[in-house]
């Protein structure tokens, strides 16, 4: 059975979704990051970067097992096995590409430095900078819905299973239905799927389900850099 390592953020909910849009058996092991789990030397074997998501498919290619790190390789890597979600052409399966690779590079760290901003510090300049960042980003989108019913192409799939989680809290942006006509229509469709509803609300269990166990626990600083880098150190040095 896949097992995905994991914690129900944004990159954890696109690679539940499509699991469950593919009907693959699979299993949570829970990766608690406010807890400093995935600093573990056992994460770290499967996520060198101390991330999450990372997958354990047992019958991975040649039957043998694989582990991967990094979502949108995740998605990929299971698009190809199941010869689902991604176009077969190769001009259709780079259109698509490109629209993955511009959520890993645009939408979810700019999103995420916003949301860090606004939510973590006071400094005016980073709100700002990063708030308009992420406006100019959804125009990229509602654009490109002009043109395409979804994110990559013609057919519903991995980019916009990518991007759809990251674009569910717009509170600091001017995002509405009258001018983001495109960008809302493609989002309620997804927000409809049966897949999308089943890995959502799985994701809200595990989530109290960690949350509460990290009410319990000595709770790390997720946003201090010097902090992360101690605790990378530190396992390291345990590995070795």
């Amino acid at each position: 059975m896949i097992e995905l390592h994991s914690y129900p953020t944004a990159n954890g909910l696109k690679v539940m979704v499509l699991l469950e849009e593919l009907g693959l058996a699979w299993r949570h092991v829970d990766v608690n990051i406010r807890l400093g789990e995935q600093f573990s030397v056992a994460h770290l074997r499967l996520s060198p970067n101390n991330k999450i998501p990372a997958l354990v498919d047992p019958d991975g290619p040649g039957g043998r097992p694989i582990a991967l790190m990094e979502s949108n390789a995740i998605l990929v890597y299971l698009a190809d096995k199941h010869r689902a979600f991604l176009a077969s052409d190769p001009a259709g399966r780079y259109d698509a590409l490109q629209w993955l690779l511009f959520q890993s590079s645009h939408v979810g760290p700019m999103i995420g430095q916003a949301n860090h901003f606004n939510n973590h510090s006071d400094v005016q300049y980073g709100k700002d900078r990063y708030n308009r960042e992420v406006a100019r980003l959804y125009r990229v989108i509602d654009n490109r819905l002009a043109e395409q019913p979804w994110m990559g192409g013609s057919e519903y799939g991995i980019a916009d299973i990518a991007l759809h989680p990251w674009c569910r809290t717009r509170q600091q942006v001017a995002v509405d239905p009258g001018s983001h006509p495109n960008f809302f229509r493609w989002f309620d469709a997804i927000d409809a799927r049966h897949a999308v509803r089943r890995a959502y609300a799985q994701g809200k269990e595990i989530r109290a389900r960690m949350d509460q166990a990290s009410s319990a626990g000595a709770m790390i600083d997720l946003y201090s850099t010097a902090d992360n880098l101690a605790r990378l150190n530190g396992a390291t040095a345990r590995a070795g």
